[in-house]
């Protein structure tokens, strides 16, 4: 496994390896695919923040876009109204680790601004180059993320994850961004369309490390999992477990998840799982 410090904005960071990371998903939407409307007044996005950490999560996710297929565009000025409110709040309060899902170079600016210690771009840098400045420059976390979306993928699934996310980290390097502010996510969902593709990226999960980055693993609730288990999105949450358990055994080191507390438990017993192996070897 994979060890090392994640440095993150405002003199923050994360050690990787050693246990695994939940970050908690808090869309401030009203039309995401499985949560959408019921965090969207600050209010309430700000206590379900606080319940997450207090089930364990590491990180909290901010996003005010929805990224499920066929979503309508915001403004950038609406995503901004939605999330810096609940950011600003969070961030008073101190101790909890902010992310910001967003493509948009001024809404990851005024983030970190607000007290995000994390950007999370879901078009790997490849949409707005520009979010790698703002993480050279203030010194955020940032997540490069794969998606297959508004271009033609190569058929193999691992060789389009490695052309996409290099291409992404020549933007990120020319930028600025230290190696070691950098977590790669394969980008479960995004453009790949089937069950079988999703579950062929869960099976070669390992090949990744070729790119010597830490991971994180973004499944809760997606699809393929009701594809495979049956379940409405809200009811996916063991499903989701069950991948992240199988991530964690193949390196991946932070996991992007709806339902903290069932994953905070199922890693737990991934994470006992491999100290005994490297204790016996």
């Amino acid at each position: 496994m994979m060890t090392g410090r994640w440095q993150l904005a405002h003199g923050r960071h994360l050690d990787l390896g050693g246990k695994a990371v939940v970050v908690g998903i808090l869309n401030i939407t009203p039309d995401s695919f499985s949560d959408g409307g019921l965090f969207d007044a600050p209010e309430k996005a700000v206590v379900q923040a606080r319940r997450m950490v207090e089930e364990g999560a590491s990180v909290i996710d901010i996003g005010g876009e929805s990224t499920r297929p066929g979503a309508s565009a915001v403004s950038a000025n609406e995503e901004q109204a939605r999330i810096l409110p609940v950011i600003e709040a969070l961030a008073t309060s101190g101790g909890t680790l902010i992310s910001v899902d967003t493509y948009r170079e001024d809404t990851a600016r005024l983030a970190v601004q607000a007290g995000a210690h994390i950007v999370n771009d879901v078009w790997g840098l490849q949409r707005e180059p520009g979010i790698a400045r703002v993480a050279a420059e203030t010194g955020a976390g940032l997540v490069i993320m794969h998606t297959g979306r508004d271009r033609q993928k190569l058929p193999d699934v691992i060789a389009d994850q490695l052309f996409f996310l290099r291409k992404s980290l020549e933007i990120a390097r020319r930028s600025g961004v230290a190696d070691d502010h950098i977590v790669l996510d394969p980008g479960f969902g995004f453009a790949k369309e089937t069950a079988a593709e999703n579950l062929d990226l869960m099976a070669r999960f390992s090949e990744l490390h070729a790119l010597g980055f830490p991971l994180m693993a973004g499944t809760s609730r997606k699809r393929f999992i009701g594809t495979v288990t049956g379940r409405d999105a809200a009811a996916r949450g063991a499903g989701t477990a069950a991948t992240s358990v199988i991530l964690r055994l193949k390196g991946a080191h932070l996991f992007r998840v709806h339902d903290v507390a069932i994953n905070v438990d199922a890693l737990a017993i991934a994470d006992a799982m491999l100290a005994r192996e490297i204790g016996e070897s």
